[in-house]
């Protein structure tokens, strides 16, 4: 996009084409760039001269941008005193008359995108002027630069992105009342618009339903509450259409830039002046993130969300929206204006930790990113309040489906395998994928969140690190974890690694297929505890019994015993005897590989009082007494008879 413009009052002044002597002194542009302004005098005539480059574009873009304008100024208008031409991602402006020291911005051009908005445009017209003038606020009074850019969604299948920005030397004050200009025009031209821009010579904005500028947006919005989105209109690639000026000629198609022989030389010194804006911004609280990637995620500035937007969204954590209270600090729910939901864990305030040092620890934890990981949208650090926003996943937690005797009728053996299997998957992308190594040190049912398909996430990941010191460690003297699931390595002596994981993973699989909780049986003296339970029946050749009976006989066999098997050797009492997560999910996704058969599990109190160490070169896979050099995993029935496997229908 070029547009030209001869400026009101500039007289013509015929000059031959000349190589421009701006083109090599641009270069300094590469240094410090965005704008440029000088004013220079020289008898009898003056020059005042303008550069701007677009916020968003690198140094060499600029350069480029600035150095066509300063090569099609002859070519466009070679007798025009004064004039200004915008490209899409600069602007030239230089005139006889001194104009550096007004605010005018009376020079203006209105373009538009063709497609009208399908969906409530009256309503849209509305989101537009609110966005606009949000993302204007953030320019005016957060950026050094006063330059923003933004993105909102308007109904699930249409965002909005917007820039706006100012001459970068422009007072707070002068640069809003530039953009408020701007925004009292935009109903003249852009209604039931999706898309339009205006340029002024002092500032401009632009709006469209598609992301046009470069990089991630500065602010990401949630407009106020509209109505549930109709379905996806088509959005066309857009076409702009300059607004028709009166008294202008019609054949002036685009941005009129002129200059005159003597004004050529004077020219040059526009170009010696170049005002650095490039400073680091400071940290800016900003609406939630969708959508952000990993390598989006820079910096905790990308991830702060503002303390009223979350209040509001919880009811001021009302205790009506409270999802539960784990050992970091209780959940609620959230509803933001848009409808989106959230789920917000507001930490306990005992964490001895420094700010600093939890705001590094946040954004390696938000660029863990995986399907069986409860996702980390924002932080909120403010008021002493320590706020953590999560993805909301719609079934709550495994325990209250599991353990619930009609709920758990929902988790047929397809379900509950694919949630042994996506726990292991994420276990092994915190444990030996990720770039940061993470021990979970709590894992349990309460913290595997399940998803509207029921699939697993596990929550709290990275907790432990942020609030329990360096994970990388074997001993520490805070013991974080639910008795119950923790290894005994653990439990007794505060040593842990990634065996301890392994440890609570064996407790959850055998808690899934049995539905009976481990910790349960705490609550009577004379209760078996599950271990013991289960390695009873393991030995006696009756581990089916241990299946949950609400499945019925509609589950595999081979694939419940063979959960079970590897339910046993994690929860081994000693760690070098547990398999890593890697080799469990070769296990439960191969039926070839063979399974060494089992010690007795740590925290097991058999009533046989049996010696586990005796059964170690004996027991078969799944409780019978065979040839263990054979590396089938076929079932045994305790007389050696084999178990045909029946699949239901």
């Amino acid at each position: 996009m070029r547009q030209h413009r001869q400026l009101h009052g500039e007289q013509h002044v015929p000059v031959q084409p000349q190589p421009h002597p701006l083109v090599p002194r641009r270069q300094r542009l590469r240094r410090r760039r965005r704008v440029l302004r000088r004013h220079h005098r020289p008898d009898p005539n003056q020059v005042s001269g303008l550069a701007l480059c677009r916020g968003d574009v690198n140094a060499s873009a600029c350069g480029s941008c600035l150095r066509s304008g300063t090569s099609d100024v002859l070519n466009i208008c070679p007798y025009d005193r004064g004039a200004v031409i915008w490209y899409d991602e600069c602007l030239i402006r230089y005139s006889n008359q001194h104009f550096l020291s007004s605010t005018d911005n009376s020079q203006q051009v209105y373009m538009w995108n063709t497609q009208n908005i399908t969906y409530k445009p009256n309503v849209f017209d509305e989101m537009v002027t609110w966005f606009i003038n949000t993302t204007a606020h953030q320019a005016v009074y957060n950026m050094t630069r006063r330059f923003a850019t933004a993105e909102a969604n308007y109904t699930a299948h249409i965002s909005l992105y917007g820039l706006v920005q100012c001459v970068p030397d422009f007072t707070p004050a002068d640069c809003w009342q530039c953009l408020q200009g701007l925004i009292g025009e935009m109903p003249k031209w852009f209604n039931g618009k999706q898309g339009g821009r205006i340029l002024g010579v002092w500032c401009n904005l632009r709006y469209e339903v598609y992301s046009f500028f470069a990089g991630a947006p500065s602010l990401r919005l949630v407009l106020p509450a509209v109505s549930a989105p109709a379905p996806a209109p088509v959005v066309h690639t857009p076409v702009f259409v300059p607004a028709r000026e009166e008294g202008k000629k019609k054949n002036v198609t685009a941005t009129v830039l002129a200059i005159a022989l003597p004004l050529a030389t004077a020219l040059v010194l526009v170009s010696a002046i170049c005002i650095c804006f490039w400073r680091k911004r400071s940290a800016i609280k900003q609406p939630l993130l969708y959508e952000t990637t990993a390598e989006e995620i820079r910096s905790v500035d990308s991830l702060l969300i503002d303390l009223p937007t979350l209040r509001a969204a919880t009811g001021n954590f009302d205790e009506v929206n409270k999802l539960g209270e784990g050992g970091f600090g209780a959940v609620y729910k959230g509803i933001l204006h848009d409808g989106h939901e959230i789920a917000v864990k507001r930490l306990s305030r005992s964490s001895g930790q420094g700010i600093e040092e939890l705001k590094n620890e946040l954004v390696l934890v938000a660029k863990l990113q995986h399907k069986n990981l409860v996702r980390l949208l924002g932080v909120c650090l403010e008021e002493q309040e320590k706020l953590l926003v999560y993805e909301y996943v719609p079934n709550r937690s495994l325990d209250t489906v599991l353990f619930d005797s009609e709920k758990k009728q929902q988790l047929d053996w397809g379900k509950r395998y694919r949630i042994i299997n996506g726990i292991a998957r994420a276990l092994v992308y915190l444990h030996e994928d990720s770039q940061l190594k993470i021990i979970h040190r709590d894992l349990k049912a309460s913290n595997i969140l399940l998803d509207a398909d029921m699939n697993p996430k596990i929550s709290d990941f990275g907790l432990a690190r942020l609030f329990g010191g360096d994970q990388t460690q074997a001993v520490t003297n805070r013991v974080v974890g639910t008795f119950g699931y923790m290894a005994p390595e653990y439990a007794m002596h505060g040593h842990f690694s990634i065996k301890s994981d392994v440890f609570s993973f064996g407790v959850l699989i055998l808690e899934i297929i049995t539905s009976r909780k481990n910790t349960a049986t705490l609550e009577s003296e004379h209760a078996e505890d599950l271990l013991t339970y289960i390695w009873e029946r393991w030995i006696n050749g009756t581990i089916l019994e241990i299946v949950d009976p609400s499945m019925g006989r509609n589950y595999s066999r081979n694939e419940a015993l063979r959960c079970i098997h590897i339910g046993l050797l994690c929860v081994q009492e000693n760690p070098a005897d547990r398999p890593n997560m890697s080799t469990v999910v070769v296990m439960l996704s191969s039926e070839t590989v063979s399974l060494q058969a089992p010690y007795k599990p740590a925290f097991c109190i058999g009533k046989s009082g049996i010696n586990s160490g005796s059964f170690r070169h004996q027991a078969n896979h799944y409780g019978g007494i065979g040839d263990q050099s054979s590396n089938s995993s076929i079932p045994m029935s305790p007389n050696e008879v084999s178990i045909t496997e029946l699949e239901p229908r």
